[in-house]
């Protein structure tokens, strides 16, 4: 058995490998780039080694680096993850000519499966279905895609996990398409090559668990369905299928086992499917690694797949028998993204001010971070993954919405009350879903959030935070008085006993023309609120507003920028009697654009430069592409102008405070 492992990756992936390495006595070792410092997988690990500062060429993708901390530390094996090294052959056949056991497949089934044209011509060969596509350079590729017809889909030959891939609709868009994907694909993938395959109008995404072993022996353990996807990127994951019949789960599992003995296979793998309206199923491709999405299978199947997939690498047989595996209730998977769903989904890495996991029993939450840990620009947005289970779909829904309403977080954008939203929509709710549901309906949802929002009437979480710092001073005092006076307990108030404050966008007054120890009486835009404090505990207050109760969870920022969840939404507020313990604090947006500089949304590094200095630009006109979070973020123009000065370089790392352009007006001849 497999006495030591290295986890030659980050975040949730490597936690949890450390965790079945942890149940089995193995132990483990973490790797990590300066930036990760405060990362989980880092301090659970029982060995941590730096490899790096930020550049993933120089730590998460450097196979010298990490072979030689396996051999310093001692390792037998090593773990890849998903992403990274995982589907790289060249770095399967460095483990081996180190001696060191790679958990995952043999590199020649990873360049097989690997390279998306050679997947589709072996796959071809054992007669499973697939979409028609075409390959080529980028020349032969604009002459040939009309061949198959519009619309057509790019994808990255080498690519994963949605990076790289494009709908492409008119043939007029497809030569920019192609050079935006083989630049994506190179800069993802170390491999430029692209290819097109016909896109199938409403398709469901749906997968098949394999795994086998080194003695010929493939199983499946059933499917998941991954439709509700956004970039491509898979958000909601279910098993079983809400969508199949028996009989045809019963033939996509026997073509996924087909495959994967064909090709000898001899781990967990996961075969992907595109399936249309009349659940006719199609090859997609095959992850040649342990899915992100893995947990819904374990959660019906009750099986390790991780502990599984060490077995085989330490020589062992299957210890599974189809006979043996059933999917047992219904499982529901969430990933939660730091993330802006009302602004393309556009990443938000930065600080939280407040992490708080929900403690429903019987949830599972797969994460990498911790309250302290700052959401980085320069990896995946994903926070974590959220998995419940059910008796049936429904139920797994209901326990689902119930986790999601617990939990909190401040500080940056997530997409929590996206999902929420999500999975109450009648389209969910019915399966009447396809890969396309959030390109059809998330306008509709942001705007259900802002309608649902903005009924909230703003005294409740504006009354709810004063009594909350109210309470909280009331405890801790002051420094120089045995205790608290009034102008401890309420701040610095300059008029009249009223409050001055920022809520949302707007500035707005509060008067209190009367308080006890637990009771107030709030004036708010000439109406009075009596308002009483029934229980206080950190972050959190419960409370009634004229015999209606509500519950708030709280945080402040170094800023002293309140976030308030109450009702199922995030107010932001900010008291202008209390100081900040940052001067800079001046409002709610720190970064942006104004009249004359275009900054940077988030920070990230600068992949792109599209004007030059003199150019003429209108509103709207693409100025430059930042890559955060492995995504490409286009900025944009916020007015006609001409380029004075660009204040930045292509693999310039900025941040959002960073100027990158700096406008001047048009001439007028």
């Amino acid at each position: 058995m497999i006495q030591k492992i290295l986890i030659a990756n980050r975040g949730e992936i490597a936690v949890r490998v450390i965790k079945t390495a942890r149940k089995l006595g193995i132990r483990t070792v973490a790797v990590y780039s300066q930036v990760d410092s405060d990362s989980l997988h880092v301090t659970m690990a029982d060995e941590a080694w730096c490899i790096g500062e930020v550049e993933l060429s120089e730590t998460y993708l450097n196979i010298p680096k990490i072979i030689g901390v396996a051999t310093q530390t001692g390792c037998d094996a090593i773990h890849p993850g998903y992403g990274f090294l995982a589907e790289n052959p060249l770095f399967v056949t460095a483990c081996v000519e180190a001696g060191i056991i790679f958990i995952g497949p043999s590199a020649e089934a990873m360049r097989i499966m690997g390279n998306k044209i050679e997947a589709r011509a072996f796959v071809k060969k054992i007669n499973i279905p697939m979409t028609e596509g075409v390959t080529g350079t980028h020349e032969e590729l604009e002459k040939t895609a009309h061949s198959i017809g519009f619309p057509v889909l790019l994808k990255a030959a080498a690519g994963g996990g949605g990076k790289g891939m494009r709908i492409v609709y008119e043939e007029k868009e497809l030569a920019e398409a192609i050079e935006a994907t083989s630049r994506q694909a190179k800069a993802y993938f170390g491999d430029e090559t692209v290819y097109i395959e016909k896109f199938i109008e409403e398709p469901r995404h749906i997968e098949v668990q394999i795994l086998g072993d080194n003695h010929g022996n493939v199983i499946h353990l059933f499917e998941r369905e991954c439709s509700i996807q956004r970039r491509y990127q898979k958000i909601i994951e279910e098993s079983p299928s809400p969508t199949l019949t028996p009989e045809v789960r019963e033939k996509m599992g026997a073509a996924a086992v087909a495959i994967g003995k064909a090709i000898g296979y001899n781990n967990a793998g996961t075969i992907e499917f595109l399936v249309d309206k009349d659940l006719n199923y199609y090859f997609l491709e095959m992850n040649t690694r342990i899915q992100v999405e893995h947990p819904v299978t374990e959660m019906v199947t009750g099986i390790d797949l991780v502990e599984e997939q060490i077995y085989v690498a330490s020589g062992h047989g299957l210890r599974l028998r189809p006979e043996d595996i059933h999917q047992n209730g219904h499982a529901i998977e969430c990933r939660i993204y730091a993330e802006d769903p009302a602004n393309n989904f556009q990443p938000s890495p930065g600080r939280m001010s407040f992490y708080k996991e929900p403690e429903t029993p019987g949830i599972r939450i797969d994460t990498g971070i911790t309250a302290s840990t700052e959401i980085k620009s320069s990896f995946d947005p994903m926070i974590c993954k959220l998995v419940v289970r059910g008796k049936d779909r429904h139920e797994a829904s209901l326990a689902m919405l119930n986790a999601l309403e617990n939990y909190i977080i401040h500080g940056i954008n997530t997409n929590i009350t996206y999902l929420v939203k999500l999975l109450q929509s009648e389209a969910f709710v019915s399966n009447s879903i396809s890969t396309k549901f959030c390109d059809e309906h998330t306008s509709s949802l942001t705007g259900e959030i802002l309608q649902d929002k903005n009924s909230i009437p703003a005294h409740v979480p504006i009354i709810g935070y004063l009594m909350y710092t109210m309470k909280r001073n009331m405890k801790t005092g002051s420094a120089c008085c045995e205790k608290p006076g009034i102008w401890e307990t309420i701040g610095y108030w300059r008029n009249m006993m009223a409050i001055r404050m920022k809520f949302e966008e707007e500035d707005v007054v509060v008067s209190i023309p009367g308080n006890g120890q637990n009771h107030y009486i709030f004036e708010f835009e000439g109406v009075q609120h009596k308002a009483t404090s029934t229980d206080f505990s950190p972050n959190r207050i419960d409370f009634t507003i004229d015999h209606h109760h509500h519950t708030a969870w709280i945080s402040e920022d170094a800023e002293a920028l309140a976030y308030v969840s109450t009702g199922g939404h995030i107010f932001r507020m900010k008291r202008h009697d209390i100081l900040a313990e940052s001067h800079s604090a001046a409002g709610f947006d720190t970064h942006g654009h104004d009249a004359n500089h275009v900054t940077s949304p988030m920070p990230g590094k600068v992949i792109r430069i599209q004007v030059k200095e003199g150019d003429q630009v209108k509103k709207g006109d693409g100025l430059i592409i930042i890559e955060a979070m492995k995504m490409e973020n286009l900025v944009v123009s916020p007015r006609d102008a001409e380029v004075k000065a660009i204040n930045v370089m292509v693999n310039d790392r900025v941040e959002s405070s960073t100027v990158l352009i700096e406008f001047e007006n048009l001439k007028v001849n």
